[in-house]
């Protein structure tokens, strides 16, 4: 895995890295027999996001917050805010790929 932005961010970034690479692990091979039906897969999503924070989400805060204040010293948080203010992502981009085709001649 890559440094972080600051050096004194990295070991939480290997941490927080570490952590949620073995929850994802755990989260996508019963997700496929959870999606049947569509409550069973909002429960087991629900079941799996607190398990993340339970298990991920102290250590996702701090190296969040190590991050912003790195962001603040480097005067990067300003280049950010303008960047969200002229761009604003309101929706997921949409796919370049066109859509597969399923008749047959």
């Amino acid at each position: 895995m890559a440094d972080s932005l600051s050096p004194e961010c990295t070991p939480l970034k290997k941490e927080y890295d570490a952590c949620f690479n073995a929850w994802f692990e755990g989260y996508l091979e019963p997700a496929v027999s959870a999606s049947a039906s569509p409550q069973k897969q909002a429960e087991y999503s629900q079941r799996k996001a607190e398990e993340f924070q339970q298990k991920c989400g102290k250590i996702w805060e701090s190296y969040r917050g190590c991050v912003q204040k790195a962001l603040k010293e480097k005067g990067l948080d300003k280049l950010l805010e303008q960047s969200r203010t002229e761009n604003p992502l309101t929706e997921p981009p949409q796919s370049s790929m066109p859509p597969s085709s399923s008749s047959s001649s």
